[in-house]
């Protein structure tokens, strides 16, 4: 199956919406459908999470937790077929399952969190739709780039942001052994790529966005998906009252993990990154137009 082309569509649509909204109000529209299709996987995958937990009863010989791991695998197999996402994006998705799974062990072994229901397909206690949520968040990192021909500058040194990268990783295991450095690596975060801009495309424009505004935006997203997934049931934090919000503290976890995941993409594909500034032209203009 041919790869789908919706560079035609979002023309379209753009060209719509700019004729019947002010400006910055189309180019903000488009912006969240954009968004919204490279998050497509992760909005299934939860779209599935709250379906399931509606609808779902005791009694039923397949458990909601194997649903959910039989429902990711058909969706991912469904986004090869049809080339939503491609082989090198996949290759992305894999290790970032694989690095979300691994934590997912020594956490619910820690007690951070627990799976209250029961399931066949699990391992080490951890049902394996789990690794499924962290290979949402690889699916997004890979197709956001490509949905919006993103380009990253200046790039910091490669070496340099895959260590920070691994420090951020080790921390979430050592953290329960030795002093929780996180502090130290959001100040690191923000000096590393304080200069970087993200360019992202709407239509034939190019704009920009701080790399770490965009990571603290995507973190806030996380942390509502993490709210549904409690309300549900579909895991409880420790010392999580029924009702009760996922802690604030957890943005700064997802904040960190984006650069985890946001680095894993660059293992495989770096032809976004670029060491020099870029400028595709100012979008003042534009603003002032609006």
């Amino acid at each position: 199956m041919t790869a789908p082309d919706t560079r035609s569509l979002e023309h379209r649509m753009g060209d719509w919406a700019r004729a019947r909204l002010p400006f910055a109000v189309a180019e903000l529209v488009m912006f969240v459908l954009k968004q919204g299709w490279a998050c497509l996987f992760g909005g299934l995958l939860l779209a599935a999470i709250i379906t399931s937990k509606l609808v779902w009863q005791p009694g039923w010989p397949l458990h909601r937790y194997d649903a959910l791991f039989l429902f990711a695998i058909a969706t991912q197999a469904l986004f090869l077929w049809t080339k939503l996402e491609t082989w090198e994006e996949a290759r992305v998705i894999l290790l970032f399952h694989l690095t979300g799974t691994a934590m997912e062990w020594f956490k619910v072994d820690a007690g951070s969190w627990a799976y209250p229901e029961a399931g066949v397909f699990e391992l080490m206690g951890v049902p394996l739709f789990s690794g499924f949520m962290y290979a949402a968040v690889g699916s997004y990192m890979a197709r956001v780039i490509r949905v919006f021909d993103m380009a990253f500058a200046p790039y910091p040194r490669f070496a340099l942001t895959v260590l920070m990268a691994l420090a951020i990783y080790v921390n979430f295991f050592a953290h329960h052994f030795l002093p929780d450095i996180r502090l130290a690596l959001f100040v690191a975060t923000v000096a590393l790529y304080a200069r970087t801009r993200i360019w992202f495309r709407i239509h034939d424009r190019h704009w920009w966005m701080p790399l770490p505004l965009a990571a603290a935006l995507s973190a806030l997203a996380l942390w509502v998906a993490e709210n549904i997934g409690t309300a549900t049931g579909t895991w409880i934090y420790s010392g999580q009252a029924p009702g009760q919000m996922v802690s604030f503290a957890k943005l700064g976890s997802w904040y960190l993990l984006l650069y985890v995941a946001f680095v894993t993409v660059t293992l495989v594909s770096r032809s976004a990154l670029s060491s020099r500034p870029l400028d595709f032209g100012a979008t003042a203009e534009d603003l002032a137009r609006s």
